[in-house]
């Protein structure tokens, strides 16, 4: 069993690593940053618990694996709704933030109050420490919190496929099986009767997955970047371009709002500093859109988006 959570955190500590020398330096995505911090500490106190001389040092480092399974929670919620396109991403990351700080407070009283764990105790089992706990009144609202993030999450997910806020179902059908498999780990925690944490391995699988999607992001990025400098003059009307590139799109495609405004700005020739000024947002926010939208659109960078202008003006 150490030896596995020294593997699992072995595995969490170069994944962030490689995440902060290969794509974070382009991407500046913090909450992804924040992600592979918070599943390393989740690592580090899985090891350290199975680990634990005594119940004093067993109940402090529990703490710390709690920390690090609320903060990947409400980090997982927050990329998620970003990534289905939600404009009020900024308020649902406080409120989900403001709801893990009180999650955080609660189990923080074990040790002092018999209120989430009414007592524990310590066994050595298959090669580790194991700490038994008799549950008290509040870790009911624990289990509440773990069931109701997945649902908000899973919900997120449906909704902006309802919404076409997300740009292909493909891409949605990946956030769900990232939900999906933390739900089954955690299931599987709750009624096999092995006591290693499986989560640990579901989590680093969501690292994975999420940095693929920005990945793929950043490669949309880097190909605009590469063609940015050719610029188009001309006198056909932004409004009617934009009513092109609409008509182009297949029945079962549609743009979300943010997309729209995006693509108006890109056919009026502006830069992504000058759309990040314009719609008051992050240049950041204004890549992850941009890249959704080539998407959506079936193309690479904005060159293919005049030439789908200019072939349908012939």
């Amino acid at each position: 069993m150490i030896i596995a959570y020294i593997i699992m955190l072995t595995i969490a500590i170069v994944l962030l690593l490689a995440y902060v020398f290969v794509l974070y330096r382009e991407q500046k995505e913090k909450g992804l940053l924040i992600l592979h911090i918070s599943v390393c500490i989740v690592n580090l106190g899985y090891l350290l618990l199975s680990l634990s001389p005594s119940v004093e040092f067993a109940l402090s480092v529990n703490k710390l694996a709690y920390l690090g399974q609320i903060m990947v929670i409400t980090c997982m919620f927050n990329i998620i709704v970003k990534l289905c396109g939600f404009k009020s991403c900024k308020f649902f990351g406080i409120i989900s933030s403001a709801i893990g700080v009180v999650m955080f407070a609660i189990v923080f009283t074990t040790g002092y109050f018999p209120w989430y764990y009414k007592s524990v105790s310590l066994s050595w089992e298959n090669g580790g420490a194991v700490l038994h706990k008799d549950y008290g009144p509040l870790h009911i609202t624990y289990l509440l919190y773990v069931v109701a993030s997945f649902i908000a999450m899973l919900t997120a997910i449906i909704y902006s496929m309802a919404m076409k806020k997300t740009s292909t179902h493909k891409n949605a059908g990946l956030l769900i099986a990232v939900v999906g498999g933390n739900i089954a780990m955690w299931v599987v925690e709750k009624f096999v009767p092995f006591n290693f944490e499986f989560l640990s391995i579901s989590y680093i699988m969501s690292e994975l997955v999420f940095i693929f999607f920005f990945w793929t992001m950043q490669d949309y990025v880097r190909k605009d970047e590469v063609q940015s400098s050719i610029v188009v003059v001309d006198s056909v009307p932004t409004s009617e371009k934009m009513k092109i590139v609409c008509d182009s799109l297949p029945e079962d495609k549609k743009l979300t709002l943010r997309q729209s405004q995006i693509l108006e700005l890109i056919l009026d020739g502006k830069t992504r500093k000058e759309i990040a000024s314009i719609l008051i947002i992050s240049e950041n926010t204004v890549k992850m859109h941009t890249s959704m939208l080539y998407d959506t659109l079936g193309v690479k960078n904005k060159e293919e988006i005049f030439a789908i202008v200019y072939k349908n003006k012939e």
